[in-house]
């Protein structure tokens, strides 16, 4: 079913600026079937099915949709069918592939030579696209809805900032479940409850990487026992009702203190997190935050264990453009959204991360994270 979607994140800006960054590229034609992309240019939030469900975007004529019939009502109940888009509905027995080419020709005046679907399209859809317009070229729509994703709103990021605090409130709440003598599993457990009491209306993902099993950055949840003395990696995050995206990670340490080499290692972590952020303002590129706190890492001689980019873009997906990322010479923009996320693991040992969600403003940026970035201990 469709979920609901904050009044003003969807306009027919959206679609229209899409068509028009196709045309600039040279791309006849944009076909976006099912996922975030389709929920962003139309507020359409449709099940990815064997059946064919796209909205597609000619470089010239108006953009439409092509939907199963007896999901024809769900547009029109939802925020696309606000948009003014017409819904080419098709029956059980018809081929939407050619209904999808016949309609885009006419609105093209002839069959497009370039057709960009979206990343995440099925094969099954992505070769129909391709056997009923066999002369065209197929690509990814990346470059296009990518470019038009990754700058937000003011509306877009108090969604995020929404996220961000309810996500805070669960880091707040860490001492309630996290203690020596619970497994991973049934931390995690309590975690997932709480994120969806503080706001969100699914969990995306509980990392909870006690002792060794912080050194795996994306740790799954296990039956090992939560011991004294044990630093602990708690990476958690969610959707809200709107679609957008929490993710924070905070880094504990559970009953005794950790020794005087983690407090060392730990503190340069804080120290590359604190670079990385203020490192972020309009015109730097992706590459300098990443080297940011890259190079604070490697001076102080941790550099090996820091062994993935400083950040994602995020929004109604967890991971999105921007990456902060070495060889990512993107410049920053203001409404740009992502992580600053450095981290140190110590196979067999243990790890740690700090992660923020931050904005690029026009004159620097904004966290949408609060609460400590010390490494907190809590009571065994």
């Amino acid at each position: 079913m469709p979920s609901p979607t904050a009044s003003g994140l969807v306009t027919p800006d959206r679609v229209h600026a899409a068509r028009d960054l196709a045309a600039a590229t040279g791309v006849d034609l944009l076909v976006v079937t099912p996922g975030p992309d389709l929920r962003y240019l139309c507020g359409y939030d449709a099940h990815a099915m064997e059946r064919l469900t796209a909205l597609v975007v000619p470089r010239r004529g108006e953009p439409f949709l092509v939907v199963p019939r007896l999901e024809a009502p769900m547009v029109d109940a939802g925020p696309a069918g606000g948009l003014g888009l017409e819904v080419l509905a098709w029956d059980e027995t018809d081929d939407p592939f050619a209904l999808l080419a016949q309609a885009a020709t006419g609105r093209l005046g002839a069959a497009p030579a370039r057709v960009a679907v979206g990343d995440r399209t099925w094969a099954l859809h992505a070769l129909g696209v391709a056997g009923a317009l066999p002369g065209a070229a197929l690509e990814l729509a990346s470059p296009v809805v990518d470019r038009l994703r990754m700058v937000k709103t003011p509306a877009e990021v108090a969604e995020l900032a929404a996220a961000g605090a309810a996500i805070d409130r669960v880091h707040a709440r860490m001492g309630e479940w996290l203690r020596v003598g619970r497994t991973e599993a049934e931390v995690g457990a309590d975690i997932a409850a709480a994120i969806l009491a503080e706001g969100h209306v699914s969990v995306d993902f509980t990392i909870v990487g006690s002792g060794p099993n912080g050194a795996s950055p994306h740790h799954e949840l296990s039956d090992r026992v939560v011991e004294d003395g044990d630093v602990v990696v708690v990476d958690i995050g969610g959707e809200t009702a709107t679609g957008y995206r929490s993710d924070c990670t905070r880094t504990y340490a559970v009953g005794r203190a950790p020794g005087p080499e983690v407090a060392e290692w730990y503190a340069v972590l804080q120290e590359a997190q604190r670079a990385s952020t203020a490192a972020v303002r309009p015109g730097v590129t992706a590459e300098q935050v990443d080297a940011a706190a890259r190079d604070v890492i490697t001076a102080a001689g941790w550099g090996g264990y820091f062994i993935h980019r400083t950040g994602h873009g995020i929004g109604l997906d967890t991971h999105e453009a921007p990456y902060i990322v070495a060889g990512n010479d993107l410049p920053l923009e203001p409404g740009m959204a992502f992580s600053v996320e450095p981290g140190i693991y110590l196979p067999g040992r243990c790890g740690a991360r700090i992660e923020d969600i931050v904005v690029c403003t026009d004159d620097g940026v904004t966290a949408l994270n609060e609460g400590p970035r010390e490494l907190v201990v809590l009571a065994g």
